[in-house]
């Protein structure tokens, strides 16, 4: 059977792509082996895996590679549909609401976060901080209207809204410490607050989120190795 050939997933510890991939395949009870990967000096295995944009995570199932993290998460609901909880509502709107919110968070939250943490222009990242709160107002707003009154963005149990954006609440944390501000606020964002909480205190954010102290340090010393490489390499 499909389900039953061998689950590989390429990645790196830090990214939060990589751990909504992992997350997913432990909520489904999915056994499988984790490759490292080295970012800087790329994978034949990665490259040839994930040939248009060659980044992690890759999932790969049998010798089929499935790229970008949302697309793997409902790959992995579809496939083990049988196996722990659904990771997708089972009505087709409340799978497109999931979708949609997921999709919002990469695109009005991920990308300010970037910014915050590699950009050198503090008037860039002024406007990424203001794109950061006004991403997680909104999400707070959809956790009220999404949850129906319950623990998680999935109701009852963790679904894809919940781990697209709970894989990011360790670099949110870190961000806190490097720009010295309240990411999350509970006057401002209660239910954020709440929710986020609850699920770092549960499997498997437990067990697979990265530490925040961990997560800065990790970004200190990449910073600098960057500035070292710009210095010794300015633009012509």
């Amino acid at each position: 059977m499909v389900t039953e050939e061998m689950v590989k997933l390429i990645g790196i510890w830090s990214s939060p792509f990589v751990v909504r991939a992992m997350m997913a395949l432990n909520l489904k009870g999915i056994e499988y082996e984790f490759l490292p990967e080295d970012l800087p000096n790329k994978s034949e295995l990665l490259v040839r895996s994930n040939p248009v944009y060659k980044r992690v995570p890759v999932l790969i199932h049998g010798d089929k590679p499935v790229c970008e993290s949302l697309v793997i998460l409902q790959y992995i609901d579809e496939v083990w549909a049988s196996s722990g909880p659904s990771i997708l509502p089972a009505d087709p709107y409340g799978r497109a609401l999931a979708r949609f919110w997921a999709a919002y968070v990469d695109d009005k939250l991920s990308s300010p976060v970037r910014v915050l943490l590699w950009s050198n222009d503090e008037e860039s990242k002024a406007a990424a901080k203001e794109q950061m709160f006004a991403a997680l107002l909104q999400l707070e707003d959809a956790l009220a209207k999404c949850s129906n009154g319950k623990s998680f963005f999935g109701g009852d149990i963790m679904g894809l809204v919940d781990i697209t954006l709970g894989s990011c609440l360790r670099w949110l944390e870190a961000i806190g410490t490097i720009e010295g501000i309240n990411v999350l606020d509970k006057t401002k964002t209660p239910r954020l607050v709440e929710w986020a909480e609850l699920f770092c205190s549960g499997d498997p954010a437990k067990e697979l989120l990265p530490e925040a102290e961990k997560l800065v340090e990790y970004y200190r010393k990449d910073f600098v190795v960057r500035r070292v490489a710009a210095a010794s390499d300015p633009p012509k």
